[in-house]
């Protein structure tokens, strides 16, 4: 699909780290542009994990609209490719609309998928999903990377004994497919935005000193306003614990507290430390990863991005 975009309607892209900002500065350019902010990030499609995941407030969504966010259950294996199909009719809609699109968020992924493409590969079955996660429980992950760097080579090279999940992902695909996960991502489709140009980019850049403050007050923040409620629904659903929606942060460690398994402090401490290394994760991708994207202080950003749009 092609879109195409002028002046007034032009994409603006906004990558960071987590607790930098982002969602502030997206609702203050929606405001000022006739903008729409869609959501690119993995954790806030999530509908019951507003809290936890840092979603936008009910006030924010109320003064521009909102697209993408908690349209999800935390029940539903929502995955990158079904992001890719979701913002490519939402950007459908709001250049249909005029309106100028705004996506925000900290999946590095997902901007990648938005710009580059990224393969159509069939959905696979649940008992397939089971097989091999059971086998990764009784074998271990080094077993199935050295399975899979017999089967798929090329994706086994990609893939760090580090990264379980991924693992699985291959070896999923090969069992569901007959058909390696590195030839299926050897042609993607188009990207929902082809050119470099088309796409007003931006990584916030936050001093390092600055963010884990951040993450520690919001840490303790989300816990007072509503995180350990929504871990205790989730708790009620008894649901699959490796469903992509229970890499939120903090979600794992909330469901040991509210077992009884955890106490309160250690459990604050504990989310406060896997979301400052999950940052660091962050950092690591954006400066490998989109290495040409313009980087910002969070406090110069709206500065800063006003000069590049003239306004």
């Amino acid at each position: 699909m092609k879109f195409e975009w002028n002046d007034r309607t032009r994409p603006i892209l906004i990558a960071g780290p987590t607790a930098s900002g982002k969602s502030a500065l997206a609702v203050e350019l929606a405001e000022r542009l006739d903008g729409t902010v869609i959501n690119a990030d993995s954790m806030q499609v999530y509908a019951e994990l507003r809290v936890l995941t840092a979603r936008p407030s009910p006030e924010d969504e109320a003064r521009v609209p909102h697209v993408l966010y908690g349209h999800v259950p935390v029940r539903d294996p929502y995955s990158s490719g079904r992001w890719l199909g979701d913002v490519a009719d939402a950007l459908r809609g709001v250049n249909e609309a005029g309106r100028r699109p705004i996506l925000v968020g900290g999946t590095g992924l997902y901007f990648r998928a938005l710009t580059q493409g990224m393969a159509e590969i069939p959905a696979v079955g649940e008992e397939v999903r089971r097989a091999v996660r059971d086998r990764l429980e009784i074998e271990g992950a080094p077993a199935l990377h050295a399975e899979l760097s017999v089967r798929d080579p090329v994706s086994a090279a990609r893939i760090p004994l580090s990264d379980p999940q991924r693992i699985l992902r291959a070896l999923e695909v090969l069992e569901a497919t007959g058909r390696p996960l590195s030839s299926w991502q050897a042609d993607p489709p188009l990207p929902p935005l082809v050119r470099p140009d088309e796409a007003i980019r931006l990584v916030l850049w936050p001093d390092r000193a600055w963010l884990l403050d951040r993450i520690s007050r919001r840490t303790k923040a989300m816990l007072e306003g509503g995180a350990i409620e929504e871990a205790k629904t989730v708790e009620a659903m008894d649901l699959d614990p490796e469903l992509p929606s229970y890499r939120a942060h903090g979600l794992r460690a909330l469901l040991a507290y509210v077992a009884g398994e955890a106490g309160y402090d250690d459990t604050v401490e504990k989310i406060r430390m896997d979301t400052r290394r999950y940052a660091k994760r962050q950092f690591t991708w954006f400066r490998t990863q989109m290495p040409d994207w313009p980087r910002s202080l969070p406090e110069a950003a709206l500065a800063d991005l006003r000069g590049t749009l003239g306004v």
